[in-house]
């Protein structure tokens, strides 16, 4: 929600438009994850294609609300380079819309399911909270597991009312060159 300080030309004040102003972090919001997030030397989110951004989803339903892990993803039909969508206690709880101060605990990924979805290859993995690490690890270890594969991550996606099933996500990054993240429209498509 833009707050009437935040339009810095206004109309009434004889300005030719309305004008606001946006200050926020790489990694604000609905936000994606570039390696160069975590890994020295890592790929900028300008050095993916934007085909990277559109691909076939799998929106799950996570049952455990500690973390996810391999035993809820194997029965599914995974193929190469598909997006992985984590519906979590997150959503079901309201977490991930209540805004805020961070929460001290949340779903997270667990390094064994992360080790899975580099097995699988898959392309995208997407959770319903602003990190996909254990209550900010300071080791990183999921995210350099994940973002050193060549997985990229979607964080903060609010799936509460999105059925499970299968989709094509599109879920384009703002265009920064040499950014380790960006906030992003992500939407599904049936």
């Amino acid at each position: 929600m833009i707050t009437p300080n935040q339009i810095f030309w206004k109309l009434e004040e004889g300005k030719i438009a309305n004008v606001s102003k946006l200050v926020m972090t790489t990694h604000h919001g609905t936000h994606v994850d570039a390696p160069f997030h975590v890994i020295p030397g890592g790929k900028k989110l300008d050095e993916f294609p934007i085909e990277r951004w559109v691909c076939p989803a799998h929106v799950i339903r996570i049952k455990d609300k500690t973390a996810i892990r391999p035993a809820e993803l194997e029965n599914l039909d995974i193929r190469r380079g598909d997006a992985l969508l984590f519906k979590t206690h997150n959503s079901i709880s309201g977490l991930i819309t209540k805004g805020g101060e961070k929460a001290k605990v949340w779903v997270y990924l667990s390094i064994e399911a992360a080790e899975f979805c580099v097995e699988k290859k898959v392309g995208l993995i997407g959770i319903d909270y602003y990190s996909i690490e254990l209550s900010d690890d300071p080791t990183c270890l999921v995210h350099r597991k994940i973002l050193g594969n060549d997985i990229l991550i979607l964080e903060a996606i609010n799936l509460a009312d999105v059925p499970v099933g299968e989709y094509v996500l599109c879920c384009l990054p703002l265009k920064l060159k040499g950014a380790d993240g960006a906030p992003a429209r992500a939407v599904l498509i049936r």
